[in-house]
């Protein structure tokens, strides 16, 4: 902040005023233009993960936004559960680059320019995209107890059940 005397020294010389103000107004016009082609350039960012089989690619915007999928042969062998969980997992591994992504851009656009406003961002960014963490593959199934060990299934009912309607109808495959 300029102190007292400043200002009176100003005061007395509007042409150094003047300056001062142009080269302001400057600094800011420059500070803006940095700020948009960052933004720019985050809106351009896509980042892109596939499963590990290679059934899911999905490809993700800055925003965390899907802007595409695509399916491997394989994705038509798996269950729909495990399709859904396949396609869940691949776009969360893709929105876990975001921050890091972001904050590349920024640094290279603004270099060590407001740091605070920044590192809020970023934090954002991490607490709504937050990194993967390595999953440890499931432990196989337990083996089947023996025939011995295990009661015989219930019988079967002879009461009409109502089914549910098929669902054929609204499969989206």
């Amino acid at each position: 902040m300029t102190g007292g005397n400043e200002l009176g020294e100003l005061m007395l010389d509007p042409d150094e005023a003047q300056r001062k103000m142009d080269r302001w107004a400057a600094g800011l016009e420059e500070k803006a233009q940095r700020y948009a082609a960052a933004q720019e350039r985050t809106e351009q960012l896509r980042l892109t993960a596939s499963s590990s089989d290679g059934a899911v690619k999905i490809t993700v915007g800055a925003d965390g936004g899907v802007t595409d999928i695509e399916f491997g042969n394989k994705a038509r062998t798996y269950p729909l559960e495990e399709l859904s969980r396949q396609i869940l997992q691949t776009m969360h591994q893709a929105q876990a680059g975001i921050a890091g992504q972001v904050a590349e851009v920024m640094q290279e656009s603004l270099g060590d320019e407001d740091q605070e406003t920044r590192a809020l961002m970023i934090g954002t960014l991490r607490s709504r995209f937050p990194e993967i963490e390595e999953e440890e593959p499931p432990a196989p199934p337990a083996p089947p107890a023996s025939s011995a060990d295990t009661p015989p299934p219930p019988p079967a009912s002879r009461e009409k059940r109502h089914e549910a309607p098929d669902d054929e109808e609204n499969s989206p495959w």
